[in-house]
């Protein structure tokens, strides 16, 4: 059976133990099991290499090098990890961690909550297939990016800049999904954004041949 760790906290706003639960359902459904845990204690106690994915839903925070260090070699290793919205926004002086991620947070495009699509105009990917370009009213993550990911889905910002939203990469022998839509659990509900990042969580897992 395949096994999924998410370790959650941070900054409450977020919701972190809403999304953590979300998340969990979602694996749930599709036969995975899941362990959550609320402290970084976790990423020592336990043997990450077991697990097929980890989630860390984080954000605003920082974090001992001590703690980092297992889940870098869990992933290098093969172990998959998926991660949304405030995570890229978390550990900011951990630049391996942000290396593994592909990316880190600059700021909130225009500070505002703005009503914009999201256009499945990256890559060829079982995790965007079918999915239609998607409008939602949320927050613009203005990203800096690994050149090695591969940008799956995109924004329009400052016009027509296109700024990546769900990105894939490989780290070590470990899958690697994130997207940065998920300011709350409202709109992670969403049925396309649902979908899509359930889709890259079960991708980061090595779930079938996707």
């Amino acid at each position: 059976m395949t096994k999924a760790l998410i370790v959650f906290g941070g900054w409450e706003k977020h919701d972190p133990q809403g999304v953590a639960l979300l998340f969990e359902k979602q694996l749930q459904a599709k036969s995975v099991e899941v362990t959550i845990s609320n402290t970084f204690e976790s990423l020592k106690e336990l043997d990450l290499k077991r697990f097929d994915l980890i989630l860390p839903v984080w954000t605003l925070d920082t974090i001992d090098p001590s703690y980092v260090e297992p889940l870098l070699e869990a992933v290098r290793s093969g172990v998959g990890l998926a991660g949304n919205h405030g995570i890229i926004d978390s550990f900011r002086h951990e630049a391996e961690f942000h290396l593994m991620l592909g990316g880190q947070w600059v700021t909130h495009f225009e500070f505002a909550v703005t009503t914009h699509q999201i256009y499945m105009d990256g890559a060829a990917s079982p995790i965007t297939e079918g999915l239609p370009t998607i409008t939602v009213t949320t927050e613009q993550y203005y990203v800096l990016v690994d050149p090695a990911n591969t940008t799956l889905a995109t924004m329009r910002v400052a016009g027509d800049i296109s700024m990546p939203v769900a990105w894939t990469k490989q780290y070590g022998s470990g899958r690697v999904f994130y997207c940065s839509l998920g300011h709350s659990v409202d709109i992670l509900e969403q049925p396309d954004i649902l979908t899509l990042v359930t889709r890259g969580m079960l991708w980061a897992a090595g779930h079938g041949e996707n």
